[in-house]
């Protein structure tokens, strides 16, 4: 079992070269549309997926003025889903991040130059040179600031991967070959239950998380943890305005909840 995560920039032959690893080791290609997919066979609609897309036209704009936290949760719902199978290639989405303890996932940076992106995007979208070169400045903006805004996170630091490479120097070919040799290691097939476990609890952690923000409860003073798979646990005090059933209710709701132990009180002051 190979989990892969890659990061890349627009006309790095980045896809192209994960296409090609996935289609070799006979593994599923988690791009933005497949994560999509993923979070929606969860129970999460269309709808909350909407902006489910990190490279779309002006999403930091909309996560700032939306809703930040809950698109979040979201996406780290569906990485950790897929983590626990313990198999897969995962494209962008912050999956660096959310699997950065995860021992047994390669973390991948698809590099080219500026040179290399720029005719292979005017030769992809048949434009010139200087729409190519602002298309790119663009859209590593954007990618920059979805990283910093969602994680703290710089996408140019080099400890956030595991191998950087350069596809304009040794060719989509040989990169794929290469990351199918790296997935082939002992370390990276290794991947323990216990791990494996532990990512299925997060993603259901997440998607409790997420249903909580969808239902405009303020999590701060409400906390979850799920000690066991399918078990949540609920602590701390739920709002005035708010009943503990309600609260039950909906975290009974969320897909994969098998069973809850409250251990949350209503705020003093809805006795008053």
């Amino acid at each position: 079992m190979s989990l892969i995560t890659i990061t890349t920039g627009i006309a790095c032959g980045g896809m192209a070269t994960a296409r090609r690893v996935a289609e070799e080791l006979g593994m599923v290609l988690y791009d933005d549309d497949r994560l999509q997919e993923e979070a929606i066979e969860m129970g999460f609609s269309s709808e909350d997926m909407k902006s489910f897309d990190q490279t779309a036209p002006g999403l930091l704009t909309r996560l700032l003025r939306g809703r930040p936290a809950e698109y979040l949760e979201l996406m780290a719902a569906a990485v950790y889903e897929v983590a626990r199978r313990g198999e897969g290639i995962l494209c962008g989405n912050g999956a660096p991040y959310f699997l950065r303890d995860f021992g047994c996932a390669l973390h991948l940076r698809i590099h080219a130059s500026e040179e290399f992106r720029v005719a292979r995007l005017m030769k992809q979208k048949k434009i010139g040179e200087e729409e190519a070169r602002k298309l790119i400045e663009k859209a590593d903006s954007d990618l920059k600031g979805f990283m910093q805004f969602s994680f703290q996170m710089d996408w140019n630091d080099i400890s956030l991967y595991d191998a950087i490479i350069n596809v304009d120097k040794i060719g989509l070919d040989s990169a794929a070959a290469q990351i199918i040799a790296m997935a082939g290691t002992q370390q990276i097939q290794a991947c323990s239950l216990t791990a494996l476990e532990t990512m299925e609890k997060l993603s259901l952690l997440k998607r409790v998380e997420a249903a909580i923000l969808k239902n405009n409860i303020n999590p701060q003073e409400l906390f979850f943890e799920v000690p066991e798979t399918g078990v949540v646990k609920i602590m701390g005090l739920i709002n005035p305005m708010r009943t503990v059933g309600g609260v039950l209710e909906i975290v009974r709701a969320v897909p994969g909840v098998k069973d809850i132990i409250c251990e949350a009180e209503r705020h003093p002051m809805a006795n008053i």
